[in-house]
């Protein structure tokens, strides 16, 4: 049997884990701002997330199949967790948007942040992965700081409740995706995984987009300039520094860090849209800072 991708490698690259994954929790939470300043419905965003991203992803696994004396063809090379990370993300978006479109962007992402009590649940019947005391009660303190920065905003409305119904799917896609390419990293490397993961959702988006918006292409400078963020900062740079963490640190506490999401969405509303930043918000941060340092993988001698 082969080892995994993780355990050849270096414990100086091992220890980038844990930072990787707060700058990819904090790439894909700007993702709203991209969104916001494009002229595209929100499907055909969604395609160019994940499409724009596709050749310097399919350049990362090409290099990383150089670097390892690897065939270029063994890149092409699909196993079922990769096809079920490409399938649930696809899902994942689907159901965000959709959430969008049919409650308020605060029940949206306060019901999307519920994506790490999925990964905690599944951890330990679909991957083998035990969850301690001390994720549980870091997730319990996310829980309550994401109450704080955006489930204050939260209203339950009869004309929202499809869209909130949404918002729980799509944490429910977004912790699937998390297991899927938890368990890929075991046998594939982060490059691999991302690529071909996103090459299947582009596909089923693609699809989505050009049936249900009006156009998909975009009509400004600016407004391309953000599908490439959304594709490079958010998608490549979000999603491929997330594939690398999973290689090296467990499902549940990675998924955790994925609260940062809301914290770095709150920044970037602040200091790009002039959206103000509460004292409840900000204890929110501060109580999930607290919850991913109790949650943190301890090392042992």
């Amino acid at each position: 049997m082969s080892s995994s991708p993780a355990a050849q490698t270096p414990a100086s690259v091992a220890a980038l884990a844990v930072p990787a994954l707060v700058l990819g929790a904090m790439a894909m939470g700007v993702s709203p701002i991209f969104v916001r300043l494009a002229d595209v419905g929100p499907f055909a965003s969604a395609f160019w997330r994940v499409g724009g991203a596709v050749p310097i992803l399919f350049a990362w696994a090409a290099l990383e199949a150089r670097r390892s004396g690897t065939p270029l063809a063994s890149i092409w090379k699909i196993d079922g967790a990769i096809l079920a990370a490409g399938a649930l993300f696809v899902g994942d978006l689907l159901f965000w948007h959709l959430a969008i479109l049919k409650t308020s962007v605060a029940n949206a992402t306060f019901l999307a942040t519920m994506a790490p009590v999925w990964v905690v649940l599944g951890s330990g019947f679909f991957i083998g992965e035990r969850v301690g005391r001390s994720v549980l009660a870091g997730l319990a303190l996310c829980l309550l700081g994401a109450t704080f920065l955006i489930g204050l905003s939260w209203k339950m409305r009869p004309e929202h409740l499809d869209g909130d119904l949404y918002g729980i799917c799509t944490s429910f896609f977004f912790g699937g995706y998390f297991l899927a390419v938890r368990a890929a990293r075991r046998r594939s490397s982060a490059g691999k995984i991302t690529f071909l993961s996103t090459l299947i959702t582009a596909a089923a988006l693609l699809v989505v987009a050009m049936v249900v918006e009006p156009r998909i292409l975009p009509s400004t400078v600016d407004s391309a300039a953000s599908l490439a963020g959304l594709a490079f900062i958010s998608h490549a740079g979000g999603q491929g520094l997330l594939a690398f963490a999973l290689g090296h640190l467990p499902a549940a506490f990675s998924a955790l860090v994925i609260f940062l999401e809301a914290v770095a969405a709150a920044v970037a509303g602040w200091l790009f849209l002039g959206e103000a930043v509460s004292l409840p918000q900000m204890l929110g941060g501060a109580l999930i800072l607290a919850g991913i340092f109790i949650a943190r993988p301890q090392r042992r001698g």
